[in-house]
């Protein structure tokens, strides 16, 4: 293992297979040393986190399962990175969707879920820009979906 599956390890986390495509699609595109990972869910096992922030889930558990798309983010990177996670050099951007009511407003405070356990696990490398926006309805009723921007070696 690298550094940052060893920062991950320390931190309680493993990372599971990189998900196949639900669609027509691909779960990444590599263009010169930019990789663009598809939206991830929070699915972790074989559970997806389902809800609907300012309805029947807390900020808390959306959150949680931000957190969920991101390690399953990292999971694409390495599948992109032929399972060397350390020629991450940095994470550009997260694009985060979060299934809200109308009135719900504090969708950065779900999104930092994915944010804070980035920074957390890749240090320096995990500074990132982002967008936090609200979505009426996510596929499979999920509460969270996030997509990313990464610049590999």
């Amino acid at each position: 293992m690298g550094k940052f599956e060893d920062k991950l390890a320390e931190m309680g986390v493993t990372l599971p297979e990189a998900a196949a495509p639900a669609a027509n699609y691909v779960p990444y595109v590599l263009v010169g040393d930019m990789l663009y990972v598809s939206g991830q869910l929070p699915k972790l096992g074989d559970e997806m986190m389902v809800g609907k922030l300012g309805d029947d889930m807390d900020v808390a558990a959306g959150a949680e399962a931000a957190k969920a798309c991101a390690i399953n983010l990292l999971a694409q990177v390495k599948a992109a990175c032929g399972g060397d996670l350390d020629r991450l050099k940095r994470v550009v951007k997260l694009g985060g969707f979060v299934n809200s009511t109308p009135d719900f407003t504090q969708q950065p405070q779900v999104i930092n879920g994915a944010s804070d356990f980035i920074g957390e696990a890749l240090g320096e490398a995990g500074k990132h820009a982002r967008a936090a926006v609200s979505s009426p309805a996510l596929p499979f009723g999920v509460a969270v979906e996030i997509e990313g921007v990464f610049q590999i070696g």
